[in-house]
């Protein structure tokens, strides 16, 4: 009997659990070790309890704007305990999902924090407090991120202050909230507290918000946070936060000009780090830079059969990729020689409007030297869009003047990160503006508009005057 190759992964969030039921489909023997809870950060205290927090906040913006449609309901108010609970049920339903895939696959889990002590031999620190020693074939770390702690005056150890995950368990929400970063964490958060009554202001370091994503459709979706009364702030730095009355006093350099802010809470939303300390990856002779893990191509590390990633990597924070890069380094420690292509990669901010975009950017385009065209189309002109939510946002495609490829689409609307699949797909098959235009897309739907930015592109926009 030929022996399975046994495979250990390191953190069982959406990186890790995926590698190792991959793993397990392709044969290997795998165990899983996680220090907290499986899910990882994505299912307990990220991408899914503010998902619901926001589709909460969604429902009363929804009931505020109902009259317009004839429908006489007010919001009345809210039950925040009920509002956690539900969150709390989503994130328990998935959760039991993940364990139930990991037991279904023979997966053994095994509950601790694990470090290296050899290349491939692990120490695993249980969590009731015995220890034991794993080794395999095959290691696999995703151990994933925490949130960043700037070193600003006065916010290490501030009860006002908090962070992502301290946003998603608040007794009740803050009367006022000060959101330190523009980011996607920030503004996710900064649009769902506002539904529900807290006066937010958002500040950023930088000249835009969301620097990943499209500059013009950035600057849209901020005036209309703004039109719906949150202030943002850019250019903007803290340079300490303070206690005053029970409040936090928060001191900010607005392009020179000093200005005080107080908040009942401060939201740290300047980012995440690598969470890396505790795997002493120095005694296997893993490379690393500043404590993000250093793999090749293949997802491998400086260490043969030792891969690595997601989170830890340092790179491009986001669940979808580290499950991406699971599946291919389980592959590829398995026999496969896969590289990893970010192309397809899409970037998702779940406010009101929804926000995403794929490949690249003007900014990215410009700053590549590439020469592109730009097909743009407002969704006033789309009727689902108008009937969803006044038709507020637009679609724009941009694409290639060598070949007429599309090179990236960015998407403000309604249903914006359910859209942009097809956008990805366009751009991982080398999808011509033609190509486009020649799919017949559904009406009435908001992804007409993915076609009609492509008619645009041509100056043979059907529902806009073309310019």
């Amino acid at each position: 009997m030929v022996k399975k190759t046994s495979m250990i992964v390191i953190g069982g969030g959406p990186g890790g659990y995926v590698a190792a039921i991959r793993g397990a489909q392709l044969g290997a023997e795998v165990t899983l070790i996680e220090k907290n809870k499986l899910g990882g950060t994505c299912l307990n205290v990220g991408c899914i309890p503010t998902k619901a927090l926001l589709h909460a906040s969604e429902i009363i913006e929804e009931m505020n704007h109902a009259a317009e449609y004839g429908i006489q309901v007010k919001a009345e108010g809210y039950d925040w305990k009920q509002v956690l609970a539900k969150k709390e049920a989503v994130v328990k339903q998935l959760v039991g999902g993940v364990t139930g895939l990991l037991k279904a696959n023979k997966v053994k889990v095994v509950e601790g924090e694990a470090s290296f002590t050899a290349a491939k031999t692990l120490s695993v620190k249980k969590k009731d407090g015995t220890t034991e020693a794993l080794t395999a074939d095959k290691i696999i770390i995703a151990a994933g991120s925490v949130p960043a702690i700037p070193p600003i005056p006065g916010v290490e150890g501030n009860p006002a202050c908090i962070d992502s995950t301290g946003a998603l368990s608040l007794k009740n929400p803050p009367k006022s909230l000060l959101v330190i970063g523009g980011g996607v964490i920030g503004m996710e958060l900064a649009t769902a507290y506002h539904a529900f009554g807290t006066k937010v202001t958002i500040v950023e370091a930088m000249p835009k918000l969301l620097p990943m994503m499209d500059g013009e459709l950035t600057a849209m979706l901020r005036g209309i946070m703004e039109k719906k009364g949150i202030e943002i702030l850019t250019e903007a730095k803290v340079l300490s936060v303070g206690n005053s009355g029970g409040e936090a006093e928060v001191q900010v350099d607005v392009k020179g000009t000093k200005k005080a802010f107080k908040a009942e809470k401060v939201l740290v939303a300047v980012g995440r780090k690598t969470d890396i300390q505790a795997l002493q990856l120095d005694k296997a002779g893993i490379r690393q830079d500043r404590g993000k893990v250093l793999v090749n191509e293949f997802m491998e590390t400086s260490v043969k059969d030792v891969f690595g990633i997601g989170d830890c990597l340092g790179q491009i924070m986001l669940a979808h990729i580290a499950s991406a890069q699971g599946e291919l380094a389980a592959e590829n420690a398995l026999g496969d020689k896969e590289v990893f292509d970010m192309k397809t990669n899409s970037s998702c901010v779940y406010t009101m409007p929804e926000f995403a975009g794929v490949g690249l950017t003007e900014e990215a385009a410009k700053e590549k030297g590439t020469e592109y065209g730009v097909g743009n189309f407002p969704l006033f002109a789309n009727g689902k869009a108008l009937i969803t939510n006044g038709g507020v946002g637009a679609v724009k495609i941009l694409y290639g003047k060598k070949f007429n490829d599309i090179l990236g689409v960015h998407i403000l609307g309604p249903r914006a990160t359910d859209m942009i699949g097809e956008a990805a797909l366009a751009i991982g098959l080398e999808t011509t503006v033609e190509e486009v235009i020649r799919t017949i897309h559904a009406h009435p739907t908001v992804s007409e508009a993915v076609r009609e930015a492509a008619l645009a592109a041509e100056k043979r926009a059907i529902h806009i005057p073309n310019k």
